[in-house]
């Protein structure tokens, strides 16, 4: 089974996003995006300043289950 991320734009998808997009593409804050990367939870990639998700990341973090914790 594989899960497909869709954009807007499929024909020119690039192979990252900005945080910002993957918490849209995701539908969770930017918070949540913060907490998972803090985690290890989510690869990410630096280029200098930038921080850019593999989308291959994203659909990784989608095939597997994560617990929630109570506050």
């Amino acid at each position: 089974m594989s899960i497909q991320i869709a954009s807007p734009n499929a024909e020119s998808q690039s192979f990252a996003v900005t945080k910002r997009e993957a918490a849209q593409l995701l539908g969770v804050s930017l918070r949540t995006i913060d907490r998972l990367i803090s985690l290890k939870e989510l690869p990410v990639r630096r280029l200098g300043r930038r921080v850019l998700v593999p989308r291959t990341s994203l659909q990784t973090l989608l095939r597997t289950d994560h617990p929630t914790q109570s506050a």
